[in-house]
């Protein structure tokens, strides 16, 4: 094509633009409205969904016979609550997020079944006339697995299992089991299975003589020097082991730590402020990623879609750049164990300059995921750190409650991820509430420094800029490390 061709072709002629008019900005689509856009993102989303759970695989216990690892293999399941006195609509969002949990990790519903008592019955969780009335319902249904919406003790779980007859698990050892799911790097994995092998550690369990068998003895073929004894029982061997692999997983996490702590003082060094987006999970904090910045990452309408913290690099509309940190969502009830395998990756909320706490303004109880998520803040200690409430998805909420939490939180915004609706006035509080460069420099730089023009646009915060024969002149406000560089150039 000639010079003069390419001059007269029109935007509708190059492949790389869409035909609905949008334009591809560094290959990233970008809407009518300057944000990025969010359709079909999600680059690792087919490759997840090409491995599904397969139907007809049962878990009834006549079929082990082995140490039992409660590994999820689930298909039809009975959720079972047990909730206060006079808690009834809190009782019910908590069954309807347990199912939500549940179909997540793969599973059919076919019931749900709640008590009301004063606290869980300390042998059997729900007390043995509900037990009866449980494994009622399983035999009904033909369920092949319990689901309990707390966490369970060891005893509970085996003694409501004698009842039921089919396996028993628990709240925590479900969210557990969709970590375990969705985890894709390597970091993440070896957090989701230390949290793993610590819950399992006091579980640990057989059935008949499977895990009272003694190794070692007097002779034999296993025998010799340092196993002659009463030895080792297999529960006792499977401890030891299970004890080995935390101890290398802590340290692998250790050194992973090491790694991100680096590239955060690096940052820090830079002087480059960091916005964290948290809040509970599903709110929509990778929509809100990725209409911000392009991200890509997954967006899925599923509960822990995300688990490995993603960094994207953002400018406030003055220039000023900053970076965006989309984090794991939390959970009520969130399991002690994940909040402390992970805390290494939550330190990126705790070390960020300005939260973003996104909730679901859809979500029959708002307030409740507000409480929940600032629960785990307390835990990190990060709830010392500004905050702004992000209330996300208001073109589904209630303007009922969009007022309601307007009125008891300090500073709300009010967006949509998926419209685009709120998102203008989001980028300003950003510009407002991201930290400013508090260091007051004149300086005349030659235009062949170029480059240092430029970290005082992208790093500080330009008060006047004025070319002269000289070059350069500007008065800014920029961090620490950057005024150190510009002392050769300063001006009265």
């Amino acid at each position: 094509m000639t010079a003069a061709a390419r001059d007269t072709a029109t935007p509708a002629s190059d492949p790389r633009t869409p035909a609905d008019g949008r334009v591809l900005l560094d290959d990233t689509l970008l809407a009518e409205d300057g944000f990025h856009d969010i359709e079909g993102e999600g680059f690792d989303l087919e490759q997840r969904q090409g491995l599904r759970r397969v139907a007809g695989i049962r878990t009834d216990l006549e079929d082990v016979t082995e140490v039992e690892y409660r590994q999820l293999r689930l298909e039809r399941v009975v959720l079972m609550g047990v909730y206060g006195y006079g808690d009834a609509i809190g009782a019910e969002n908590s069954l309807k997020e347990l199912q939500a949990l549940a179909e997540t990790a793969g599973c059919e519903v076919l019931e749900g079944l709640a008590q009301r008592r004063e606290k869980p019955d300390p042998k059997t969780y729900v007390g043995s006339g509900k037990a009866k009335e449980l494994r009622d319902a399983v035999l009904a249904t033909g369920a092949d697995t319990v689901i309990c919406d707390g966490e369970l003790t060891p005893g509970q779980l085996r003694s409501l299992e004698e009842v039921v007859k089919v396996k028993v698990i628990d709240r925590t050892w479900l969210i557990l089991d969709i970590f375990a799911q969705h985890a894709t790097s390597r970091e993440g994995k070896a957090q989701v299975e230390l949290a793993q092998m610590t819950y399992m550690l006091p579980r640990l369990r057989g059935w008949g003589e499977s895990l009272s068998r003694q190794g070692g003895g007097a002779g034999g073929s296993s025998g010799g020097v340092g196993t002659r004894g009463p030895g080792e029982t297999k529960i006792e061997t499977d401890r030891r082991r299970i004890r080995s692999r935390k101890a290398k997983l802590a340290g692998e996490i250790k050194l992973m730590k090491t790694a991100r702590d680096t590239k955060r003082q690096e940052r820090e060094r830079n002087a480059v402020p960091s916005v964290a987006i948290a809040g509970y999970t599903n709110a929509g904090k990778s929509s809100l990623l990725n209409r911000l910045t392009g991200a890509g990452v997954l967006v899925e309408n599923a509960l822990f879609a995300t688990l490995d913290p993603t960094v994207r690099k953002a400018v406030t509309p003055t220039g000023r750049d900053f970076t965006l940190t989309d984090t794991v969502g939390f959970v009520r009830l969130l399991p002690h164990q994940l909040v402390e395998a992970f805390r290494s990756t939550l330190e990126e909320v705790a070390g960020a300059d300005l939260i973003l706490h996104v909730v679901d303004g859809s979500h029959p109880d708002p307030e409740g995921q507000l409480a929940a998520v600032r629960a785990v803040f307390a835990d990190i200690d990060a709830h010392d750190i500004p905050e702004v409430v992000v209330i996300n998805k208001c073109d589904l909420a209630d303007p009922l409650v969009l007022g309601r939490l307007a009125r008891r939180e300090k500073h709300v915004v009010q967006v949509s991820a998926l419209t685009g609706e709120g998102l203008p006035e989001l980028l300003q509080v950003l510009e407002d509430e991201v930290p400013h460069p508090d260091m007051l420099v004149h300086v005349v730089l030659p235009y062949s420094h170029g480059g240092l023009v430029s970290r005082i646009h992208s790093e500080g915060e330009v008060l006047s800029e004025e070319h002269e024969a000289e070059g350069t002149r500007m008065q800014a406000r920029v961090g620490p490390q950057l005024a150190s560089e510009l002392n050769a150039y300063l001006v009265a």
